[in-house]
């Protein structure tokens, strides 16, 4: 029986849960599941593989594979699909997952298909819903004559259950082969921010020009705060460099579908819209009862967002605390 490949990915040790979807959609299929897990979260992250749904973890504790490298990575990735014969691979839509599989599948000659938002498997059949045209429209992909085919999906758009403890999986430790690099890696600095990252929250609160200032985006982090969320921003905001472009929602930031996402002072650009749009809740805020977003919204609140901000986080406060 074909098997299927999972790229897992990490944050501050834990299993992202767009890994945490791949790997349990990747076991319902009924074939075998090889999870792929790099570097210094190998050890507990195999288990945390397993109790998703891997049945073998191919790992390798190597420190090389400690940061992203896409020479190393790609390497280890093209070797990994080799030696367990899998069909078919799966990966995520971030950042690591649309630089790295594109390098793999042009390495070993896969069909690839990214910004996925559904999948279904039968037997060897394999078709992806993918947005289109900024989330005008929707296209299935289908492959035809590939050996290997490879699928990056968005997160949050699959089911995901509690880990199962009493799950194990075969670990197989492996030492890769190790391409001479062309590039040399010198300094990578990281963010100082510990928050979820925005394509896998569950919650997103994003603020645009109609905060002001920066300043304004201390009521958005208030409300962000009482509800568990990760805060977002328009690109107007980024542009004129209140918040980083790491949080960044839209076209050229990122993409993201949580279950619940509220745009406060933003009037809904298409290119905003295009990276929002997949959010199963949308409430905007917004003192236009004429701005474009409210178009998608699907509870919109017309007023000062500066008076109806405060007061929202003061319910949810109450609510939540009961």
């Amino acid at each position: 029986m074909s098997k299927v490949l999972v790229f897992t990915e990490f944050q501050n040790g834990s299993l992202k849960r767009s890994s945490q979807e791949l790997l349990q959609f990747a076991a319902k299929t009924g074939k075998p599941v090889v999870a792929l897990v790099l570097g210094a979260q190998a050890a507990a992250g195999a288990a945390q593989a397993a109790q998703h749904g891997a049945s073998e973890v191919f790992v390798s504790k190597d420190t090389a594979y400690d940061a992203y490298n896409p020479e190393l990575f790609s390497a280890a990735v093209a070797e990994a699909i080799q030696k367990s014969a899998a069909t078919l691979v799966l990966a995520s839509t971030s950042a690591t997952g649309k630089d790295l599989l594109p390098r793999v599948a042009a390495k070993i000659g896969a069909g690839v298909v990214s910004d996925g938002t559904e999948i279904t498997v039968s037997g060897e059949d394999v078709k992806v819903k993918k947005p289109l045209y900024s989330g005008k429209c929707f296209v299935t992909a289908q492959f035809e004559n590939a050996s290997v085919k490879i699928v990056l999906m968005r997160a949050n758009q699959l089911p995901v259950a509690a880990a199962d403890t009493t799950k194990s999986a075969t670990i197989t430790e492996i030492a890769f082969a190790k391409p001479s690099l062309k590039t040399l890696i010198k300094e990578i600095i990281k963010g100082t921010s510990e928050k979820l990252d925005l394509t896998e929250a569950n919650i997103v609160v994003s603020g645009g020009r109609g905060l002001k200032e920066a300043g304004g985006f201390g009521m958005i982090n208030d409300l962000a705060n009482v509800l568990g969320a990760t805060v977002g921003a328009s690109r107007a905001v980024v542009d004129s460099g209140w918040v980083g472009h790491s949080m960044q929602v839209g076209q050229t930031g990122k993409t993201v579908a949580p279950s619940l996402y509220i745009a406060v002072g933003i009037s809904g650009a298409i290119q905003h819209l295009a990276g929002m749009s997949g959010s199963k809740v949308i409430v905007a805020i917004n003192s236009d009862a004429n701005a474009p977003i409210f178009q998608k919204a699907t509870y919109g609140i017309v007023g000062d967002a500066f008076e109806i901000v405060p007061k929202l986080t003061e319910e949810f406060k109450k609510a939540l605390q009961h």
